[in-house]
């Protein structure tokens, strides 16, 4: 009896993301498996292992979670001879099915920081009769499957609780690209990294006073598109105005970036700020500049609204849900330069009510967001396994 008591208090966590140390991705998982465990349950997790470990991962172990690491190699060469399979499944599906295998968990979390976790970790929870849940981040159009794995996906998504997704533009995307509905889909809220309240002063901007553009996202063209933004700003409008644009955080492309910025003539005009607080970010900036090529739902778009800062993003992943053009910032049809053209143009010529629509964004997203969301995604997983 204690034994079953135990199972059915026990959740485990699968983060499946293998290309980077940490993400905005795992902050969900992550943040409510440390919840889950104040609470009393039992916890585990597997995740790709990075030496040195990441800090993020230290305080899972630190708090009583109980961590697996699989090795780095197999996520990163999955796809080369390491994909070859025993039984028809990867070393990585091995290990993650013997954790499975040993706790028989009472349900099952696979994250991942693209549209869908490999679908043989689904299959496995399915053949095993596991109780399981999805989280999907980021989508995009070109994240599509031939027919034979859209049928998996079907099959296995069908058998989940429920497939959380971070935007229900990416939802709307991922049925599309699977040729289904999915009835037990629902949309969640990541966590952000500022108190909900946060309030930094508004920089002085005048007519003359230098506009501040802050781009916060990983240093990765690919996805956040900051090639876009910089093309837009070398354009010959933006020579003679007063500006100055940082990107902050890190990434495998900034020598790339700082390349190109000195080929287009504005590396004079463009810092590199790596990581620092939220709230700094937005004492010394007035806008939040994001040109991603797709999305799920960006943290730094809701912590920059969160500071009553006005945002500027393409239309991709949920952003549209969360940006009203032209009230609380810009939104751009497009990641392409001259629609991003288009919107910074419309930014300057909007300046004198910058903060005034850095305002109207604050109210707005606290009518959105809860302010707790890590409390109410872990309550609904506790929900699915029959707890009060």
């Amino acid at each position: 009896m204690k034994r079953l008591a135990m199972q059915s208090r026990h959740i485990a966590f699968v983060s499946t993301m293998g290309g980077y140390a940490w993400g905005g991705s795992e902050e969900l998982w992550s943040r409510s498996a440390l919840e889950l465990s104040a609470r009393g349950f039992r916890i585990s997790a597997s995740v790709v292992e990075w030496l040195p470990l990441h800090g993020r991962v230290q305080d899972l172990r630190n708090a009583g979670v109980d961590v697996q690491l699989r090795p780095q190699y197999y996520a990163l060469r999955e796809r080369a001879w390491h994909r070859l399979t025993f039984w028809g499944k990867t070393k990585a599906v091995l290990e993650v099915g013997r954790l499975l295998r040993r706790s028989a968990p009472a349900l099952v979390v696979f994250s991942d920081g693209g549209a869908r976790p490999p679908i043989e970790l689904l299959e496995l929870s399915v053949t095993k009769n596991l109780p399981f849940v999805t989280i999907a981040q980021a989508n995009s159009d070109n994240y599509w499957l031939d027919d034979v794995n859209a049928e998996r996906y079907r099959n296995a998504l069908e058998c989940a609780r429920r497939c959380y997704f971070v935007s229900e533009a990416n939802l709307q995307l991922a049925e599309r690209q699977l040729g289904c509905k999915l009835a037990n889909a629902e949309v969640v809220w990541n966590p952000f990294n500022v108190d909900f309240y946060a309030s930094p002063s508004w920089p002085k901007l005048s007519e003359t006073d230098e506009l501040r553009l802050a781009c916060v996202a990983r240093l990765h063209p690919p996805s956040k598109g900051q090639d876009v933004l910089l093309e837009a700003l070398a354009r010959p409008p933006w020579a003679s105005r007063n500006w100055r644009l940082t990107l902050y955080g890190e990434g495998p492309m900034r020598n790339m970036l700082e390349r190109l910025a000195e080929r287009l003539g504005v590396s004079s005009r463009v810092v590199f700020g790596g990581h620092i607080a939220v709230e700094d970010i937005w004492a010394a900036n007035h806008v939040l500049v994001m040109p991603s090529r797709f999305e799920g739902l960006p943290l730094a778009m809701v912590e920059a609204m969160l500071c009553a800062r006005p945002v500027l993003g393409t239309d991709v992943g949920g952003n549209s849900e969360i940006i009203e053009d032209g009230v609380t910032g810009f939104l751009a049809e497009a990641p392409t330069v001259p629609i991003v053209a288009r919107s910074l143009e419309r930014l300057w010529e909007q300046r004198a009510n910058l903060e005034q629509m850095g305002k109207a964004g604050a109210k707005r997203i606290r009518e959105l967001v809860p302010s707790d969301p890590v409390r109410v995604f872990s309550e609904k997983l506790m929900h699915l396994i029959g707890m009060p």
